[in-house]
């Protein structure tokens, strides 16, 4: 008994001290005006896009940051010769095929790099020839367009699918002009792009177009007519800031496909590229999207949070309303022109080309919560949001990303992780808010409750929408998505004890890694990330006494969770990140900030659970 006293005073001591760490530096990453930023990793795919793109607009204007551009690319070649989404990720067919289509206009300089890479593309589709390379690139996203149209545009446009009209072929016409149908009509038509794609669907519509047009005289001539008014929504949809989504990749893929159809000195082109001139980093490199300082600032107050008045220990007042006023400020106030949301949602940045959606308000509602001081201002707003996200809701009882039954396309659909986030803002707000609205929420919950527990797989765990894991089976994460249902069942009253908490607490345990902490999958190599979602859930558990499990492993998996993350952070001093977030169109990033926020939270509540 003495010698595990002893051992346990020491691994407490040693927590404590990597929590006050991780603390530390998490606070001292804030910017001088008081919130995060964070910064996403640099990627390949943005880079190859962006300087492709102008190129085509401007190759002497543009001169130094394509040198840079291809610079960075030839620097950051996988050994296998692909490329992946970032400098930590797998090669895959998509990036490497962008950046061979950018390399074309290196010259000889490039000639090794292109000859390893057009090995990896004729082992990965067969061949080089130009039907095989569209065959591989549409078989990897099926019936979604989104991202397979953009990938085979940049080739077409590039020459690598061939010459004149021929390479246009293998580019999928997209109906751009539905564009021009009012906004409400797109979900009728279940387009074959995703909400978020409005852009793309215009501009390679039109570029696939002017290329190829389709011999059917009714349908040319409907096209030829409806394009100067889809250009017009173009233009009104483009943020003040010239980049669509605050994304260099859909941003450039719009400039590149305007230029290829005829409209090089369109406004719509001379502001996105403005945007990509200002994207670049001192590198040579372009990050996937501009910031995620709503998310990464939302996450932090609400990691910090995890641990019983860690916020009021950690935050003064005046810093703490800081970071609500900011917040506050974020939030959109009038009807998004992209999607057509309402006003009440926040999006991911703070810049004009964000979108509000239902990850971020969540965290926006949970962190202004967790901050304190909720005057009249503060409950407006976040009854504003509670609404916004019981408007969304699917007639599946899940929640959707941006759009309430846009398509049926992946990042359209409910996920579970979204539906999660959502239960644990409305039950964070449902005793301060109106009789009428409380009704609603007590309407909602039960339906995402049930979506949740039609959507858990055989083994007990659920799939995120938004996150992955490169190393596991189809880039699948449950741990991400369990943690992160675990996150909201374990708070509600009765969810806590029920069947679905009890599995998917049973699947987070067995699949604990033998060193202590957690991947993707079962046998995966742990992360950062990963273990701090399990152990927070798994402290959860412990801590709001939802015990259908015995209480002795519940606890042995958390220590041993803690004492994984204590020792692969350095005891707190240094945060490798992994490639688990997914962009849009399962494009890889990884934030420098992820793994510093997930052991805040996770040590956090781990210590609350042991009741330090």
């Amino acid at each position: 008994m003495t010698t595990v006293a002893a051992d346990t005073s020491h691994d407490r001591t040693d927590s404590d001290q990597t929590l006050a760490r991780a603390t530390a530096q998490l606070l001292a990453a804030r910017t001088p005006a008081g919130h995060w930023t964070g910064e996403l990793s640099s990627s390949a795919l943005s880079t190859a896009t962006a300087t492709f793109a102008l190129h085509l607009h401007s190759p002497d204007h543009h001169a130094p940051l394509i040198r840079a551009g291809l610079g960075w690319l030839v620097a950051h070649q996988n050994p296998d010769g692909g490329w992946g989404d970032t400098t930590l990720s797998h090669s895959n067919i998509s990036t490497t095929a962008l950046c061979w289509a950018a390399l074309t206009i290196a010259g000889d300089d490039a000639d090794d790099a292109v000859r390893r890479a057009e090995k990896w593309l004729a082992r990965a589709a067969g061949s080089l020839a130009p039907t095989d390379v569209a065959r591989a690139i549409v078989a990897r996203y099926g019936k979604d367009r989104t991202f397979s149209v953009p990938i085979l545009t940049m080739c077409a446009l590039a020459g690598r699918l061939g010459e004149g009209r021929d390479p246009w072929r293998y580019v999928t016409q997209l109906p751009f002009e539905l564009a021009a149908l009012p906004q409400s009509w797109y979900r009728f038509f279940r387009l074959p792009v995703v909400s978020y794609a409005l852009p793309a669907l215009i501009s390679m519509g039109l570029a696939r177009h002017h290329n190829r047009p389709t011999r059917n005289p009714i349908t040319r001539s409907l096209r030829a007519v409806s394009r100067r008014r889809v250009l017009r929504v173009l233009r009104s949809i483009q943020p003040t800031g010239g980049g669509f989504l605050e994304a260099t990749p859909l941003t450039s893929f719009v400039t590149m496909s305007l230029i290829g159809a005829g409209l090089h000195d369109h406004p719509v082109v001379a502001e996105a590229v403005g945007f990509l001139e200002r994207s670049a980093r001192p590198d040579g490199s372009w990050p996937i999207d501009t910031n995620l300082a709503t998310w990464i600032t939302t996450l932090s107050v609400n990691a910090l949070a995890a641990r019983d008045g860690a916020v009021a220990l950690a935050l003064a007042p005046a810093e703490r309303s800081t970071i609500r006023e900011w917040l506050l400020n974020q939030q959109y106030r009038t009807r998004h022109p992209y999607t057509g949301a309402p006003p009440g949602a926040w999006a991911w940045t703070d810049l004009p080309g964000g979108v509000p959606d239902a990850d971020d308000t969540p965290g926006a509602l949970l962190a202004i919560h967790h901050l304190g001081e909720v005057d009249d201002r503060v409950t407006s707003a976040a009854h504003a949001g509670v609404r916004w996200l019981l408007d969304l809701q699917n007639s599946d009882g899940g929640i959707p990303t941006f759009c309430r039954g846009w398509t049926n396309l992946p990042f359209d659909r409910s996920g579970p992780d979204l539906t999660a986030h959502t239960i644990l803002a409305w039950l964070a707000w449902r005793d301060r808010l109106p009789a009428r609205t409380v009704r609603r929420i007590d309407r909602a919950v039960p339906r995402a409750l049930r979506y949740l527990q039609r959507h858990q797989r055989p083994d007990g765990s659920w799939l995120p929408l938004w996150f992955g894991n490169q190393h596991a089976p189809d880039d699948e994460n449950p741990t991400y998505g369990t943690a992160k249902v675990l996150l909201a069942l374990l708070t509600h009253d009765d969810a806590r004890h029920s069947d679905p908490a009890t599995r998917g607490l049973r699947w987070l345990l067995v699949s604990q890694n033998d060193d202590g902490g957690w991947a993707g999958h079962k046998g995966g190599p742990s992360s950062i990330e990963e273990t701090g979602l399990a152990v927070d859930a798994i402290s959860l558990a412990i801590l709001n006494g939802a015990l259908p499990l015995e209480r002795a492993p519940l606890a042995a998996a958390r220590d041993r969770g803690v004492a994984h993350l204590s020792a692969a952070t350095g005891h707190g001093r240094r945060f490798p990140p992994s490639p688990i977030g997914f962009y849009f169109a399962k494009l890889w990033y990884f934030e420098r900030e992820y793994p510093l926020i997930y052991t805040v939270g996770a040590l956090g509540r781990a210590a609350s659970s042991t009741g330090t």
